[in-house]
């Protein structure tokens, strides 16, 4: 394995990703809701009428390319490794939205930028995760996993009925970050499967459907996130739970040994919560621009 050419592709993974997230948003903010509908025909309105639209199907274009290098990454390397990589898709979101309105990054933006940065960098070498990979997953683990999530999905939706606008968007953003963990776990198996048995092999196998169920739940989720409320709200909760579930489905799935004394232990920790806590801060004023440059947000 190449552990520059896991980062090179992650890193390039998060450019389409950048911009997938702004075209879809784009798109959620100008489909008009369905006046005098509630509940699950609202819903089914929206998504119908997301499905169509040209700025989402520009932004699924965005999202193949990034997925084909993050496949790329995750067969190379561990999923604790790419996934909180991934997360620097805010800075790269931050600096496209700077080029695009021509205008300067912020003394904050630099800040916590590269607050974010040093937190990745310190966490893979405080886990040491890229030294330890397994390309055999757990299956009992695995299932366990995935029904835990699809708990805490569910669970997730089912408590934003009961929320106001803010609290609906960041609640639907845990569901959206949890099943984007659970897809990069099930990307990497089918990548696995195929370098195993081919092609064949990986269309006829239970990864596969399992893949790309997951895969359309985090779009249809992440919609519906965006639509719930404004990006300030789903985008913090998104890129917080996306790398720590990840990480933790990187362990348990695929047996990622991260480093376990006392000063790694505790080096992986803080550089998490500063991680979390960069990605919240930069998700915002992410969010804040998304806002001036789209307009209100209809949701």
């Amino acid at each position: 394995m190449s552990y520059a050419a896991v980062i090179e592709l992650s890193v390039g993974a998060t450019v389409f990703f950048a911009l997938s997230t702004a075209l879809k948003h784009r798109s959620a903010t100008l489909i008009t809701p369905a006046r005098g509908r509630r509940g699950t025909v609202r819903v089914v309105h929206f998504l119908r009428h997301t499905v169509r639209h040209p700025w989402w199907l520009a932004g699924l274009l965005a999202d193949a390319a990034g997925l084909g290098l993050q496949a790329a990454a995750l067969h190379l390397g561990a999923v604790s490794v790419v996934q909180p990589v991934l997360v620097s898709a805010i800075v790269t979101s931050l600096v496209l939205g700077h080029l695009t309105a021509r205008t300067r990054i912020s003394r904050r933006e630099l800040g916590w930028g590269v607050l974010l940065v040093v937190a990745i960098a310190a966490f893979l070498v405080a886990s040491g995760a890229p030294k330890a990979v397994s390309q055999e997953a757990d299956h009992g683990v695995a299932a366990m996993a995935g029904l835990l999530a699809v708990g805490i999905a569910a669970g997730s939706i089912v408590l934003a009925r009961h929320l106001r606008r803010g609290g609906r968007a960041a609640t639907i953003g845990v569901a959206v970050g949890t099943s984007y963990a659970c897809t990069a776990v099930l990307l990497k198996a089918v990548t696995n499967v195929a370098a195993d048995h081919g092609v064949g092999g990986a269309l006829s196998s239970w990864q596969l459907p399992a893949l790309i169920l997951s895969g359309a739940a985090g779009m249809a989720l992440a919609q519906l996130a965006f639509r719930a409320g404004p990006l300030n709200a789903s985008l913090p909760a998104i890129a917080t739970v996306d790398p720590l579930a990840s990480v933790a489905l990187g362990v348990a799935v695929y047996d990622e040994h991260l480093r376990t004394g006392t000063w790694a232990v505790t080096g992986q920790v803080v550089a998490l919560v500063v991680l979390a806590v960069a990605a919240t801060a930069l998700s915002r004023v992410r969010a804040e621009q998304g806002s001036d440059a789209t307009g209100p947000v209809g949701e």
